[in-house]
C-alpha cells in the first residue's frame, strides 16, 4: 500500500472567518501537539474535539505513523457504515498492538468477518442476557461488600476490574477460578498496551492465549449449546468456503473477547461515579427511583464513552472535505467527538436524563464492527450502578483521579468514601 502524508502545512478548513478562534492557525505542529492526541485530561480533550468540528473536521497528525482524525458526527457514521472503503483489516486501533498482530471478528473484513460475528451474536440474544443478571447481581454484590465494610474503596480498579471479569467469565462460561486470574492478566496486558510495551504486551498476551486455547480444547471434546456458549458457537460455523474456521482464528477470536469487555467497565464506572459525587441530586435522584438507571446509563455512556474512537484504512481513493486520500492511510473515527457533536446532540456537554435523541449515539459504533457485546454490557453497567446506589445513602471521591492513555478515554482509578 502506498504512504501518503498531506502537503499542506496547515489544515485547509480553517478560514480568516472562522467564528471559534480568528487567531487559531491549525499548522502540523498545532494539530500533533493537540490534547486531542496528546492529553488523557478529559475536558481539554472535548475543548480540541469541538474545535477541530468546526475549523479542521479533516485533521492529520504525523503521530502514531501518521492518522486521519474525524471528529464531526456525520463523517464519523458515514465512514463506519461504508465497510468497503473504510477497511478494519489493517488498522482497526490507533494505536495499534506493537507487535502487528491481527484477530477476529474486529481486525477482519467481509466475508472472513461474518461467521465470526454470527457465533458471538448468537449468545447475545435477549434471552440469554436476560439470565446473565441473577449471576452478574450475585458478584456485584460480593465485590462491593469489603469497599462498604471500609466505607472506602477504589470503585475502578477495585471494584469495577474483578466485576468486569466475572462478565466475561458468565459469558464465556468460565471455571470461576479464571475469574480473579483474568482480571489480574488483561489488566497488566491493557497496561503495558497502552505504554506500547511489546515485551510485558507479548508475556501477558500469552497468558489469555493459554486460557483461550483451554476454552476451545474443551469445547471440541465437551460442547455446550451453541446459543448459550461462544466457543461452542464459535466451532458450529464455517468460512465461506464451507471448511471449518482456522484454529488460529478461533482462538484469536476468544482471546479478543476475553479483553474486549475489560477495559471498558473500569472507565465507565469511574466516570459514572466521578460525575454523580460532583451531581448529588442526580445520585439521590437515581436512588430514589431505579427505574431512571437504564435511561442514565445510556445518556453516561454518549459523554463518558471509554474510547477515543476507532481506526479504518482507506482501501480506495477517496475525496473528503475536499482533501484527497490515498488507499493505505488510517482514519480515527472519533466516537468520543461524535457524541458531543452539537448538530446532533443539544447542550452536547450536559448530562440529560432522558434525552429525546440519545439512540443516535455512537458509543458502541456503528455498522458492521458495532460493539458485539453492548447488550451485555449495558445490563452490566446497570447492574453496578443499581447495587452501589441501593447499597449507600452517598458516595464522594475521596482521592486523586487518574486518567487513561491513548486509545482509551476515562477514569481508570476513582477512590471513593461511601456513606452506608
Amino acid at each position: 500500500m502506498s504512504t501518503f502524508h498531506p502537503t499542506a502545512t496547515a489544515c485547509p478548513f480553517t478560514s480568516k472567518t472562522d467564528t471559534t478562534d480568528q487567531h487559531e492557525v491549525f499548522t502540523q505542529e498545532r494539530i500533533d501537539s493537540s490534547a486531542a492526541i496528546v492529553s488523557d485530561n478529559i475536558s481539554q480533550i472535548h475543548a480540541e474535539y469541538d474545535l477541530f468540528r468546526q475549523s479542521c473536521p479533516l485533521a492529520y497528525t504525523t503521530n502514531y505513523s501518521g492518522y486521519y482524525l474525524l471528529t464531526r458526527y456525520a463523517d464519523i457514521k458515514a465512514a463506519a457504515l461504508d465497510s468497503s472503503t473504510f477497511i478494519s483489516s489493517v488498522r482497526a486501533v490507533i494505536p495499534s498492538d506493537p507487535r502487528g498482530l491481527r484477530r477476529p471478528p474486529l481486525n477482519f473484513d467481509a466475508p472472513a468477518h461474518t461467521p465470526y460475528r454470527t457465533a458471538l451474536d448468537r449468545t447475545l440474544k435477549p434471552s440469554r442476557v436476560k439470565r446473565l443478571a441473577v449471576p452478574l447481581e450475585k458478584h456485584a454484590e460480593a465485590l462491593l461488600a469489603p469497599l462498604l465494610a471500609a466505607r472506602k474503596g477504589n470503585i475502578s480498579t477495585e471494584f469495577a476490574a474483578d466485576y468486569a471479569a466475572w462478565v466475561e467469565t458468565e459469558w464465556l462460561n468460565l471455571e470461576p477460578e479464571t475469574a480473579p486470574k483474568l482480571a489480574r492478566t488483561a489488566s497488566a496486558w491493557v497496561d503495558a498496551w497502552r505504554r506500547m510495551d511489546a515485551e510485558k504486551t507479548t508475556f501477558f498476551s500469552t497468558a489469555l492465549y493459554d486460557i483461550a486455547r483451554a476454552v476451545l480444547a474443551d469445547r471440541r471434546d465437551n460442547p455446550r449449546d451453541a446459543e448459550e456458549d461462544p466457543a461452542s458457537s464459535l466451532l458450529l460455523e464455517r468460512g465461506s468456503n464451507g471448511e471449518p474456521l482456522e484454529e488460529i482464528h478461533l482462538v484469536g477470536c476468544i482471546r479478543q473477547s476475553l479483553v474486549v469487555g475489560m477495559v471498558a467497565p473500569p472507565l465507565m464506572l469511574g466516570g459514572i461515579c466521578s460525575y454523580l459525587s460532583d451531581n448529588p441530586d442526580l445520585q439521590d435522584q437515581l436512588r430514589n427511583d431505579t427505574s431512571l438507571i437504564p435511561a442514565a446509563i445510556e445518556e453516561f455512556i454518549r459523554i463518558f464513552s471509554p474510547y477515543r474512537g476507532f481506526a479504518r484504512t482507506v482501501a480506495k481513493e477517496i475525496t473528503l472535505h475536499g482533501q484527497i486520500i490515498k488507499p493505505g492511510i488510517p482514519i480515527s473515527m472519533t466516537y468520543s467527538a461524535a457524541n458531543r457533536d452539537p448538530e446532533v446532540f443539544d447542550n452536547p456537554h450536559e448530562f440529560i436524563l432522558n434525552r429525546e435523541n440519545i439512540s443516535a449515539h455512537v458509543g458502541f459504533g456503528r455498522g458492521r464492527h458495532r460493539c458485539v457485546g453492548q447488550p451485555l454490557a449495558r445490563l452490566a453497567l446497570q447492574i453496578a450502578l443499581t447495587t452501589l446506589l441501593k447499597n449507600t445513602r452517598s458516595f464522594r471521591v475521596n482521592g486523586e483521579l487518574q486518567f487513561a492513555r491513548m486509545p482509551e478515554m476515562g477514569i481508570i482509578s476513582c477512590p471513593l468514601e461511601f456513606t452506608v
